[in-house]
């Protein structure tokens, strides 16, 4: 599913190229070259039912395979990192930084599917970052926010990739063979239909 679940794959064939080779030089690379959707995050055991903060917890006691599963170049900087704003106290559940990407990276969890005011909570917390927190040699912060579902339609229309904002769902029990099976399918069907649509030179 890795290739599935980066945002490469939407791409068309030759900049898929282009972000392979980028990567494969270590150049600096494009957010969406590193960044999945969705994290299968199985291995930590969690049951039906679960609050924010049982997935935090969990994630820091399997701290080694969730970095494995975010990918390249992650680091973990701080778990509910404060922003004191206007006085009003804030928290950012998990913040990383990617060496590849030369940025800080905010997670926020949420249980629930999407919702259109997560946006603005986010950008709240970039902007923040970027005040206090990026040194003159890093790029802007990104922000990923992961959920337990997604509105494809409030992401499309919000715009999220301007504002360096990654919504991603995840899932904390592996996908069965045949939605596997089904996935692979669509990804196929997927991509004949881009090769199809290529212009001609």
């Amino acid at each position: 599913m890795l290739f599935e679940r980066s945002a490469i794959s939407r791409k068309s064939a030759d900049a898929i190229r282009h972000d392979l080779a980028q990567l494969r030089q270590e150049r600096r690379v494009q957010p969406d070259v590193l960044l999945k959707d969705p994290y299968v995050l199985d291995f930590l055991g969690l049951n039906d039912h679960y609050l924010e903060k049982d997935l935090e917890d969990a994630i820091l006691r399997e701290m080694q395979q969730f970095l494995l599963e975010l990918g390249a170049g992650f680091t973990f900087v701080a778990r509910q990192k404060r922003l004191q704003i206007d006085n009003d106290d804030f928290y950012i559940d998990l913040l990383f930084y990617n060496r590849k990407l030369k940025r800080l990276v905010a997670i926020e969890l949420k249980l629930g599917s999407f919702k259109a005011e997560y946006k603005s909570q986010m950008e709240l917390y970039l902007r923040w970052l970027a005040k206090h927190e990026q040194e003159p040699d890093e790029l802007p912060p990104l922000g990923i926010i992961l959920c337990a579902g997604k509105k494809q339609e409030q992401i499309e229309l919000l715009e999220l990739d301007r504002s360096g904002i990654h919504v991603a769902e995840y899932l904390t029990v592996l996908p069965s063979r045949e939605t596997l099976q089904a996935k692979l399918h669509q990804s196929i069907e997927a991509a004949r239909l881009r090769l199809r649509a290529k212009p001609e030179k």
